[in-house]
This record gives C-alpha cells, sequence and structure tokens, in this order.
C-alpha cells in the first residue's frame, strides 16, 4: 500500500463498510506488507473480485 493509501485508510475503511455492511473493523485491519491478506478477506467477505476492490481502494492514486 503506498503511503498516500496508508493516509486516507480510515476513510477508505469507511466507505468499504458502507458500501459491504457485514464487513468489520477486525476485517479492515491493515498492517503494512500484508495488502493481499487484506485483500482477500474483504474478496471472501465481500464476493468481489480482487479488481473490483482494487478500483474501490485505489480510486484516488490513478
Amino acid at each position: 500500500m503506498s503511503l498516500q493509501l496508508k493516509g486516507n485508510w480510515n476513510q477508505i475503511k469507511g466507505e468499504l463498510k458502507q458500501k459491504f455492511a457485514n464487513l468489520t473493523d477486525d476485517d479492515l485491519l491493515y498492517q503494512e506488507g500484508e495488502e493481499d491478506k487484506v485483500l482477500g478477506k474483504l474478496q471472501e467477505k465481500t464476493g468481489e473480485s480482487a479488481e473490483s476492490l482494487r478500483k474501490i481502494i485505489f480510486k484516488d492514486e490513478n
């Protein structure tokens, strides 16, 4: 995760929780170097594709 994304993670978490009501704070725990783990957990909980989730998470970086 980039430095910019890390700085915006709380905002992104809020957006994800609004879009996917079944997500918990534990689902959205981010630790540096574990981006794939977070993405996998989000895929499992939401049923969304990795690409779809990446678009939501990284929308401000493109």
